[in-house]
């Protein structure tokens, strides 16, 4: 399913994304989409307190470690 996600940015701004979106051989709409990816995909998934919270949760227990040399 697709749905519309509309932004108010200035008129310079438009001109630049348009600009740049030529010279890549994308349509606004791909640049956005491409640029909104890329973006996301540097974005944790998990916020880091709940990072911490499983990582305390599992140091509350003890694993046997044998067969590891030198331990």
């Amino acid at each position: 399913m697709r749905v519309r996600f509309q932004v108010f940015i200035s008129e310079s701004e438009m001109d630049e994304i348009r600009r740049i979106a030529r010279r890549e051989g994308l349509s606004v709409a791909g640049w956005v989409r491409r640029t909104s990816r890329e973006v996301r995909s540097h974005q944790p998934v998990h916020s880091p307190q709940r990072k911490l919270k499983a990582v305390r949760k599992a140091a509350e227990y003890s694993f046997p470690i044998d067969g590891l040399p030198g331990l």
